[in-house]
């Protein structure tokens, strides 16, 4: 099988977990380091899939990489390579397929359930009706034309959505613990009042191993769906 291409647009923003389960079942991948210069390829050729990871700017910034970064997923979806991405990368598959990405109601930071919407696609959630996720967004998708909202939350009505054999995420289910501990060093530069929807650094400490094991059973649900799409 041609390796998966894990796209990082941040040294702090790496495929973390995703990787992790990706080795776990022998499913190669190769890590594409945008924030480190390297060019977006301009075909899907090479590749079995995609994957985007977050990044602290927005896809609506005037950006060398974004045309590009669209247009491969364009490819991608045209061809049905699939194509999963966490939270920057869900707002830039939502914004290839025609979707607009604009300010939240409210920034989410730190741990927060998300649920099932009401939709038939129960195989990409298993039995799971909601599970507590990781949060670091200002900004969210809307659902593209053609596309089935699959999670929802509280603060935010676009956590998940899905096309096909294609997973747009705006919540992180691929964190650990150490990730989370580096985002923290940035938590002051949020600017955000803490709240029912923002939790302070020693918040999203407690209970961490707990939290962390729980979120890998979704991730590993909705990974192993994504993975089935994976051509062989």
């Amino acid at each position: 099988m041609k390796p998966v291409a894990i796209f990082r647009h941040a040294p702090g923003e790496g495929p973390g977990y995703f990787a992790t389960f990706l080795d776990g079942r022998s499913v190669r991948w190769t890590l594409l380091r945008i924030d480190a210069g390297e060019a977006v390829p301009a075909s899907v050729d090479a590749y079995a899939g995609l994957c985007f990871m977050g990044g602290p700017m927005s896809v609506n910034d005037d950006l060398p990489w974004l045309p590009p970064t669209f247009a491969l997923i364009r490819q991608a979806v045209e061809r049905g390579i699939p194509v999963i991405g966490h939270c920057l990368g869900g707002q830039l598959i939502s914004k290839a397929l025609g979707g607009t990405i604009a300010r939240n109601p409210v920034k989410e930071l730190g741990w927060g359930k998300v649920s099932r919407d009401d939709t038939p696609i129960a195989a990409w959630l298993g039995d799971l009706d909601e599970f507590e996720a990781f949060h670091w967004h200002g900004e969210t998708f809307t659902i593209p034309p053609g596309a089935t909202r699959l999670l929802k939350s509280e603060f935010c009505a676009n956590q998940a959505f899905v096309m096909g054999p294609h997973l747009g995420l705006q919540c992180h289910v691929e964190m650990t613990e150490a990730m989370i501990r580096l985002w923290n060093r940035q938590w002051a530069e949020e600017n955000a009042a803490p709240g029912p929807s923002v939790q302070r650094p020693e918040e999203m400490y407690e209970r961490i191993g707990e939290r962390i094991a729980a979120m890998r059973r979704a991730a590993d649900q909705l990974y192993g769906r994504w993975i089935a799409g994976l051509p062989g």
